[in-house]
């Protein structure tokens, strides 16, 4: 049984940094394709960024002209990473990391990928 929890949120203030930690059970982050998602109140969730099993990333269009957010993983710590400076106002949101056994074809869509956190809360002000 797949759990993930997610960990590292909180209030900073706009151009503070935050590193966000996701800590599977029931698999290694070896072994999977996973991603770091977040949803603002009244918004849809919004894909931010994946790591596939060896280690490749991608960037949703929406982070990666800004360079601001980079997703990273530990295998020997088995966890993942969400690294995060100039926080502004407009990341404040609910954090998720998510996980699928092979990346989804869609892996900006929510509805790609099988195991989910409960999230961290980012607040920026």
């Amino acid at each position: 049984h797949v759990q993930l929890v997610e960990s590292g949120g909180g209030s900073v203030q706009a151009g503070g940094s935050l590193r966000l930690s996701c800590v599977p059970s029931g698999v290694t982050v070896s072994r999977v394709c996973m991603a770091w998602f977040r949803q603002a109140p009244g918004q849809e969730r919004e894909g931010i960024a994946t790591i596939d099993k060896i280690g490749t990333t991608t960037y949703a269009d929406s982070v990666k002209a800004r360079a601001r957010f980079t997703i990273s993983k530990d295998n020997v710590k088995n966890t993942l990473y969400l690294q995060m400076n100039n926080l502004e106002p407009e990341d404040t949101a609910m954090y998720y990391c998510a996980a699928r056994f092979g990346c989804p074809v869609l892996p900006w869509s929510q509805f790609g990928w099988s195991y989910w956190g409960q999230g961290t809360q980012v607040t920026v002000s």
